[in-house]
């Protein structure tokens, strides 16, 4: 077994050199060159402040395997102020994704895409749209000639930044409109004159085609809809049946999704008038998550997963490390607690208002060192910069979740990251699970003896504390709560918890007195289980026939 604070130890490594990144990301180099640019909104303008240091690409006898190709930007048929605006931001060779979708999208066909997250999807749809708009010399009267759909507003911040470093030496508008961001007024104002490359969110685009007069939206030639899955997931399925009801019909559309799932097929039918080209890079690989990655698991009785916490988080503080937690109050919680002996950190979730949220996430990108702890809110759809570790204190819902999660650091070709997983004794089953969807974990050791001696502290601030004690009770009565939703009944049984220790975890010596509202017999669970031969054990996680 690896030693649990193995890496922590390799100082010779250089900060500067572990800064490096790929610029291949979807939504990586955010700069604050100038643009014509008419929506003017401030998150947008931070978002161009986010800076990482550069590699450079690798050429082609050294793009071997992972997500490059050998195949150069400057080898396209693409116009001038296009390859002046891709070598003044540094790159040279395309991915996977960007090699194989960007001919057919300068040829005008409709593109349906399967890639990984951090595979360079932004630039794979991005440098299509803008050549298009060059080459029919649309101006700001002809309106949206291009609507780029995000599930997210970080992602769209982040779109938009990116699209403003291609437009650079171009003409054409650029326009952003997210919820949380200006008003519809001033938005539908800068509408009113002429946005020709138009980055949204899903509800605030609907919002001006049904009510914005000013909105010119007949010329559009292309639609793209990016991270369709999460569009999806996040609810907004009835808005993208009305916004594309609403939309030409006489377009081209480009579609692109992390996983294939019911609902974006259904999405797929309605969206193409035509059969896509259908485009997957990932098919085929050894594994799933990035070649950088280093992934481990560690198993931690429940009453000592803070502690153990706490004390990775301590022998941490000169990286970046993003937490994640299966609820919005236990993220509350756990951020409260570690404020308040002194070790600070960023929280992002969903019940936050968007500034919030967008202020925490560009903070946090921008931050050399630091700790956000998160919901999966964050596990899909960012580029934050050079993060070195992923914890997941509170295991996902499913593998894929998993997938995306980890899929936060080592992001481009030649980074490099790790990840942690917490699984109590009765989860370990859940490695199975990640066996076949081709994770490779290794199990991380830890001297129990050098964990901080902390909890008679803990539980008597926590005790003392009135604002603490209740958010010590909302997050594990939503912590029980999430485990008896969880889809993995096999894997994750709420009536085989200890609820004494769980109590303990957080920071309680008894059971809090809450309404649980859990089912009273394990009987209302049962699913219909996963196929997983074996036994499984702390010396066989992976079951006796695996």
């Amino acid at each position: 077994m690896n030693k649990l604070h193995s890496s922590n130890n390799k100082k010779s490594r250089k900060r500067k050199n572990k800064r490096k990144r790929d610029d291949s990301d979807d939504g990586d180099e955010l700069r604050s060159d100038a643009v014509h640019d008419e929506e003017g909104s401030g998150e947008a303008n931070k978002a161009e402040e986010i800076t990482t240091e550069k590699t450079k690409t690798k050429t082609k006898s050294e793009s071997v395997g992972g997500i490059m190709s050998d195949e150069s930007f400057f080898n396209l048929p693409i116009s001038q102020p296009t390859k002046i605006a891709i070598k003044h931001i540094g790159f040279t060779c395309m991915t996977q994704i960007q090699a194989r979708a960007i001919p057919p999208l300068l040829e005008g066909k409709d593109v349906l895409g399967a890639a990984r997250t951090g595979s360079g999807k932004a630039l794979a749809f991005l440098i299509p749209a803008v050549e298009m708009l060059y080459h029919v010399h649309f101006t700001p009267r002809n309106g949206a000639g291009v609507i780029i759909i995000c599930p997210t507003r970080e992602l769209a911040i982040q779109t938009h930044a990116v699209a403003k470093d291609l437009l650079k030496h171009h003409s054409q508008t650029l326009g952003l409109l997210i919820g949380g961001g200006p008003t519809l007024r001033t938005e539908a104002e800068r509408l009113a004159k002429g946005v020709n490359l138009l980055v949204a969110t899903p509800g605030r685009l609907l919002d001006h085609l049904q009510n914005t007069k000013g909105f010119v939206y007949k010329n559009l030639k292309c639609l793209i809809i990016d991270e369709a899955d999460r569009i999806l997931e996040a609810n907004f399925e009835e808005d993208m049946k009305q916004i594309i009801k609403i939309l030409p019909k006489e377009r081209q559309t480009a579609l692109f999704s992390a996983t294939q799932t019911k609902k974006v097929e259904d999405l797929s039918r309605l969206s193409f008038q035509t059969t896509p080209i259908y485009i997957d890079v990932d098919q085929g690989r050894r594994r799933v998550t990035n070649e950088g990655l280093q992934q481990g698991y560690c198993v931690i009785p429940i009453a000592h997963r803070f502690i153990l916490l706490y004390s990775f988080l301590k022998r941490n503080l000169s990286k970046k490390v993003m937490v994640f937690f299966s609820s919005r109050n236990s993220v509350k919680f756990h951020s409260d607690l570690l404020r308040y002996i002194q070790i600070h950190c960023f929280d992002y979730h969903g019940n936050q208002n968007q500034s919030k949220r967008t202020t925490t996430f560009l903070d946090f990108c921008k931050a050399e060192k630091g700790i956000l702890l998160c919901t999966d809110v964050a596990a899909r759809g960012l580029h934050i910069p050079s993060v070195d570790w992923i914890v997941q204190f509170d295991p996902p819902d499913d593998p894929k979740e998993y997938i995306h999660r980890v899929g936060r650091t080592a992001r481009g070709e030649g980074a490099k990251g790790n990840a942690l997983l917490f699984l109590i004794p009765e989860e370990l089953q859940f490695l199975s699970y990640l066996k076949n969807e081709r994770v490779p974990v290794k199990e991380y050791d830890y001297d129990q003896k050098k964990l901080a001696n902390v909890q008679s502290h803990l539980v008597k601030l926590v005790g003392n504390n009135y604002y603490l004690n209740k958010s010590a009770k909302d997050a594990y009565k939503s912590y029980i709560s999430a485990y008896n939703s969880h889809s993995m009944k096999d894997v994750f049984n709420v009536h085989k918890l200890d609820l004494q220790a769980v109590a303990a975890s957080f920071c309680f010596s008894r059971p809090p007195k809450v309404d649980l509202k859990i089912d009273s017999s394990a009987s209302k669970f049962k699913k219909k289980q996963r196929k997983v031969n074996g036994r499984f054990s702390s010396s066989n996680p992976y079951g006796n026939s695996l």
